[in-house]
């Protein structure tokens, strides 16, 4: 029989990524803000784009653990949910993590350029993708209910 606490894994590694991600993307834009102060310019509020975007890997791993939760894994062992949802877990919450990394350089060149915005969210959004195929690819491979 399958426990809930089994089955959590995506959830709980997308969140540890997504804690971390935003961590450091917060860290960077608030030394970012720190800096604009210091030099009597304008703190961009954009950078707040960059703080929160590594907190949606926490939805997708939500997600998947409903869609794991619902399959069907009766002719299947036990254990496939846990590895699956432990492996797809950490894929999503290292795709937060560096998700993080790359909106703290992103905050940091946006306040000191004042220029990219658009160049930069595109490279935050091309890492969330990662998180997003996982999630997709996932959910593709799991058993059907019914």
């Amino acid at each position: 029989m399958i426990q809930l606490g089994d089955i959590n894994l995506s959830l709980v590694f997308g969140a540890i990524g997504s804690a971390l991600g935003t961590g450091i993307a917060g860290m960077a834009a608030i030394g970012a803000w720190k800096k604009a102060y210091l030099q009597n310019k304008a703190a961009p509020f954009l950078l707040v784009a960059f703080a929160g975007a590594p907190l949606t890997q926490t939805i997708y791993g939500f997600i998947l653990r409903n869609s794991i939760m619902s399959a069907d894994w009766k002719e299947i062992g036990a254990g496939w949910p846990i590895l699956i949802g432990g492996v797809a877990g950490i894929a999503i919450g290292l795709s937060a993590l560096m998700q993080g990394k790359a909106a703290a350089k992103a905050s940091d060149a946006l306040a000191e350029t004042g220029q990219g915005f658009a160049n930069y969210i595109m490279v935050v959004g091309i890492i969330e993708t990662v998180a997003l195929f996982v999630m997709i690819f996932a959910m593709i491979a799991l058993p059907s209910a019914g």
